[in-house]
């Protein structure tokens, strides 16, 4: 499908490239509302590794 050059056109790729932001904002938001499960998941005891020889 071609876009047409004209102001239909020029419309309709505006709101295409709208609703593709969104969908990229919202892809954005749910990782990083996805960091502070990860950190529960990941929890490391700190006073471990102090003591570890490494």
């Amino acid at each position: 499908m071609t876009m047409p050059d004209s102001l239909y056109g020029a419309v309709m790729l505006s709101l295409i490239d709208f609703f593709a932001s969104m969908v990229m904002i919202t892809g954005i938001g749910v990782v990083l509302a996805l960091f502070p499960l990860l950190n529960r998941i990941g929890k490391v005891d700190e006073d471990a590794l102090r003591k570890s020889q490494h």
